[in-house]
């Protein structure tokens, strides 16, 4: 689901546009039982808090998100932004909430690594890079708000329901596209009668995607989900090589078939 999502935004014309319109949806059906559940919640300050920088962190990664969709190729930019995610979330799991990981998992975790390195093309020194450092930047900073807004989350599930943490996860998200989006220009009405398949497809993608992740995370340790969530990594690289005829295709899929594997180590053998 999220690779289909991200496929989607790739293929929009403003990515920044229609990723706001395929939150609204969610976020006005979620708005009712979310409001409830705070007005009757008992949570201390610090709960709230938590609540508040996790939509923050959703404000950066839309922003980061949709600039890399912008300038980099999808099946270049989506393995590299999910493999930091998984290299980074197992690695907090075992420092902060003292879970471990197996020599298979560490194995894991390397070969993430290499097929981060090898898509980047840091070794071409000789070349121009296949990848501004715009973009990685970009990349680096989706896998950064990424890893921040699960531990977060893990964090908030011990005060709030799946449904009130993915309604702050849309309005942040939201939030963080709205100074990007030239609104004056822009008829939504038109919007939605020319994109409305794809708007509508992206719609239940999107926040749906997240919200399986979040009952899944709400049953089981962050290390095993949190790996596990970025199968859809070869997907994406797929997508982006056969239906959207990037180029690099054999190195890109070789690199994101190493990622997948290093994804699987740590998901199945890490703990």
């Amino acid at each position: 689901m999220h690779a289909i999502w991200n496929l989607l935004t790739k293929k929009s014309g403003n990515k920044q546009l229609f990723l706001f319109l395929i939150y609204i949806p969610a976020t006005l059906l979620l708005l009712p039982g979310f409001i409830a559940e705070l007005v009757s919640a008992q949570v201390p300050l610090s709960g709230y808090l938590m609540l508040g920088l996790s939509l923050l962190i959703q404000g950066g990664y839309a922003y980061f998100l949709s600039s890399s969709l912008t300038h980099g190729d999808l099946s270049q930019v989506y393995p590299m932004m999910r493999g930091i995610a998984t290299f980074l979330l197992p690695m907090c799991g075992v420092v902060f909430l003292k879970e471990r990981l197996s020599v298979w998992g560490w194995l894991g975790l390397g070969l993430i690594a290499l097929g981060f390195f090898l898509l980047s093309e840091l070794y071409r020194r000789k070349q121009r890079l296949q990848v501004s450092k715009k973009v990685l930047l970009y990349v680096i900073a989706v896998g950064f708000c990424t890893m921040a807004y699960v531990m977060v989350d893990k964090v908030n599930l011990r005060h709030f329901s799946p449904n009130v943490l993915l309604e702050v996860s849309n309005i942040g998200f939201m939030l963080g596209l709205v100074p990007f989006i030239p609104f004056r220009k822009i008829s939504l009405a038109g919007e939605v009668r020319a994109h409305g398949k794809l708007l509508a497809a992206g719609a239940i993608l999107s926040p749906g995607s997240y919200l399986l992740f979040l009952f899944a995370m709400s049953m089981s340790p962050l290390t095993y989900v949190a790996p596990l969530r970025e199968i859809g990594t070869v997907f994406g690289t797929l997508m982006g090589v056969w239906l959207l005829k990037e180029g690099k295709g054999a190195l890109r899929l070789v690199s994101a078939s190493i990622i997948f594997t290093g994804i699987l180590l740590v998901g199945m053998l890490g703990i």
